[in-house]
């Protein structure tokens, strides 16, 4: 069962085939912080668990590396919802209108390292070109165009896999 909802929550954040890799080399924020630092408290300028500079870095990652496949406000592409002649589901939304805010931090930042291969998809793997810390902060700024909302109700997925009553 696992796998089977692992399965289903990476279709939906797979579809973006590339003809090449990037030459870049694996970066890290100059601040940034890994996925065990993170904290769901409230940070003063956004009130979720990420900071504006936060946000800005991963904005400027996820343009760079992200929205070619899934829009340049994390929008996704026309028709993601149907099979492409490949048989793939093209990128989703990451932007509260589909299903990403489903799943915890952890495993959207397993699909945005590991990629879509090991699970039958075609996004590319950002693990060797995306440091941990810059990972952190394409969620978080796709994250940022999330509804309050739908961020109170990942937030409580979120509490829920670490194990975190609500607040």
């Amino acid at each position: 069962m696992k796998k089977l909802t692992l399965l289903t929550v990476t279709l939906g954040l797979l579809g973006c085939d590339t003809a090449s890799e990037p030459e870049v080399a694996k970066g890290s924020a100059a601040s940034g912080q890994g996925l065990a630092e993170v904290t769901l408290d409230a940070k003063p300028g956004t009130g979720r668990w990420y900071t504006r500079a936060q946000v800005e870095r991963g904005r400027e990652t996820f343009g760079q590396y992200c929205a070619a496949c899934h829009g340049a406000n994390a929008e996704a592409t026309p028709n993601w919802r149907t099979l492409d002649a490949n048989g793939h589901y093209p990128p989703p939304p990451l932007n509260g209108s589909a299903h990403a805010w489903h799943h915890p931090l952890a495993v959207l930042s397993m699909v945005i390292e590991e990629g879509g291969e090991p699970l039958g998809g075609v996004m590319p793997a950002w693990g060797d070109t995306l440091s941990e810390a810059g990972i952190v902060e394409v969620i978080a700024s796709f994250q940022s165009y999330w509804s309050d909302e739908i961020y109170q109700l990942w937030l409580e997925r979120e509490r829920a896999s670490r194990g975190l009553s609500a607040d």
